[in-house]
């Protein structure tokens, strides 16, 4: 028979303790917010009052209902006014020590079936258990940032915690109208562990000087669709917060290199810069708390000058390949008033890549995005060609053929012949070393990478990629196009994955780890990382759409690049792949797709 939890405890009123407190209260259960100083309790009232307050002024809350959540809540120095609550939260900073001490209180306090429970992101939820005499009735119950909005609970089972405490706790979850996701006990649990591996990866970008900060999180938010760029969430959670998540999954996750933190976190955190709430991290703000970011010499060096010199103005472009990037492209530029001379292979390929055009223009018009006579001019604009011949006078070509480097080379040995001097060549590859193409010419300095995503006419990013033969004339030639085609472009190095599959394709291979370790089912890794992390979708989700064939060919490229043991593809996914089980496309990946 499942317990009552009429009333619950508090302890720790920072953010995520008053959003907790505000999540009971709301939910019609009665709270006992508890600190251990009259000045954090007041700090921890006001932040209670002023975010139901803005609920109240957004017309989310009546002043009834405001009147009733705050009936429900005392306040409390001490541990001893939760002697007779139900079940209890601890929300304090993540210190094991601290914790420890904490629920050594509260077993000495709370009454025999209470439920302790603590709300750690990374801590060892066994090691907490063990400073009571009762670890089969602790557990772990990760709230997330801001509790009031965020869906997910992560409920943290040792191997000793009572099967009827797991149960009452999933009840409490769906009583507060969570989504819950029950785990083990482990470093980072699920979200954590996949996140932060990718915000370390994503500062070590930074720290090696390979793109801005402001690159790195524009890539990730327009190329992956998150809510926050990297460094702009890490900022968020507090530098500090992360060196010490970090540092415990580090430690306690098998020293995997992943989530040992890059030298720069610790330095931010001597420094003090811990982000938002101290007014100054990975971005400058208004002030300490404020999410307003104001301009500041904390940076990496800049991209390379954008205004293109005036040999370099560019009005026709050369648009090689008849796949959907190629089609995407040559709509791209036409819509944008550029002349395009688009070249494929053959008369098949050229009526396939004009009834794209058409097509796309088409819906465009009848979607109010074009009007009839921009559909006529973008077509005016586009000459159909099966001639590489036909780019002997055009400003720039953008290679968009098979992912596969002989051919890629060979398409740029010809335009070497073909096209004038000072022509920007681009090859639009996604994975492939563009130094390497670009050593197929005799002009390797204007050879640069336009990395375009599908579907290109829809999708906002372009990533420019220069390789250590690049000119700056090149690069700011290239910067402009991206501008004038209505992009916005974010420059980095030639290195393997650049920014968007740099550091999205390891945390999906992170995710298949995972599971290949039975820790999570394919359902709970998604929940977690949607519904925990504002993800759009979730790692399998993903997989299954970009297909793994894809991923496991660009893991493999980063792998045999960066060398890290981390990077090694899950053989997981290589059995998948190996057995036709590659996603939507063949009907079948982590999921069935047939139906």
């Amino acid at each position: 028979m499942s317990r009552e939890i009429n009333t619950v405890g508090v302890v720790g009123l920072g953010t995520m303790g008053a959003g907790i407190v505000e999540v009971f209260a709301r939910s019609g259960i009665d709270v006992v917010a508890v600190e251990v100083a009259e000045a954090a309790l007041d700090r921890g009232q006001a932040t209670l009052v002023g975010s139901i307050d803005r609920a109240v002024a957004k017309g989310k809350l009546t002043p009834e209902e405001r009147d009733e959540i705050f009936a429900r809540v005392g306040f409390a120095v001490g541990f001893e006014a939760l002697h007779d609550v139900d079940l209890v939260i601890e929300a304090v900073p993540e210190q094991l020590p601290l914790k420890q001490r904490i629920f050594a209180e509260l077993d000495r306090v709370c009454k025999p079936d209470a439920i302790l429970a603590t709300n750690t992101s990374s801590l060892s939820v066994t090691e907490i258990s063990v400073a009571t005499s009762r670890p089969n009735q602790v557990i772990g119950v990760h709230f997330f940032n801001p509790a009031p909005v965020m869906k997910l609970v992560e409920i943290v089972r040792t191997v000793v915690t009572a099967a009827d405490v797991v149960a009452d706790v999933e009840a409490l979850c769906a009583r507060l109208g969570k989504t819950d996701v029950t785990i083990n006990d482990r470093a980072g649990f699920i979200a954590n562990a996949l996140l932060f591996g990718y915000l370390n990866q994503a500062v070590s970008m930074l720290e090696a000087r390979y793109a801005t900060r402001e690159d790195i999180d524009a890539a990730m938010r327009l190329g992956c669709g998150l809510p926050m760029g990297p460094l702009a969430l890490m900022d968020l959670i507090g530098i500090d917060t992360a060196y010490e998540i970090l540092d415990t999954m580090y430690r306690r996750g098998g020293r995997d290199r992943r989530h040992a933190p890059v030298p720069l976190i610790k330095q931010m955190v001597t420094a003090g810069l811990l982000g938002r709430k101290t007014g100054r991290g990975f971005y400058t703000y208004e002030g300490p708390g404020s999410p307003k970011v104001v301009p500041d010499e904390l940076t990496a060096p800049p991209a390379p000058a954008k205004d293109a010199d005036e040999t370099r103005a560019i009005t026709t472009i050369g648009v090689v390949g008849s796949g959907v990037m190629a089609r995407g492209i040559v709509e791209v530029a036409a819509r944008a008033g550029f002349d395009v001379v688009s070249v494929t292979r053959g008369e098949p390929q050229t009526a396939a890549v004009t009834e794209a055009a058409r097509g796309s223009l088409a819906k465009a018009v009848v979607k109010g995005k074009l009007t009839e006579a921009d559909q006529a001019a973008a077509l005016d604009r586009i000459t159909w060609s099966q001639r590489l011949e036909d780019l002997d006078d055009v400003d720039l070509v953008i290679e968009a053929v098979v992912e596969e480097i002989s051919v890629k080379k060979a398409v740029f040995a010809a335009l070497d012949e073909i096209c004038k001097p000072g022509v920007v060549l681009a090859t639009t590859t996604s994975s492939l070393p563009v130094i390497e193409i670009a050593m197929a010419t005799q002009r390797p300095a204007d050879v640069i990478g336009l990395h375009f995503f599908n579907p290109a006419p829809v999708m906002q990013l372009v990533e420019i990629v220069r390789t250590i033969r690049t000119s700056p004339e090149t690069a700011a030639a290239a910067g402009a196009l991206v501008a004038a085609l209505g992009k916005t472009g974010v420059h980095c190095a030639d290195r393997s994955g650049f920014i968007v599959n740099a550091l999205l394709f390891p945390y999906l291979n992170d995710a298949v780890r995972m599971l290949e370790a039975s820790y999570a089912t394919v359902d709970d890794i998604d929940y977690a990382m949607k519904l925990g992390c504002g993800y759009p979708m979730g790692p399998f989700e993903l997989l299954d759409t970009v297909g793994l064939d894809v991923a496991l060919a660009i893991q493999r490229e980063l792998y045999l690049e960066l060398r890290e043991p981390g990077f090694a593809p899950a053989p997981l996914l290589e059995h998948l792949v190996t057995a036709g089980y590659v996603g939507r496309k063949a009907g079948r990946g982590f999921r069935d797709h047939t139906h």
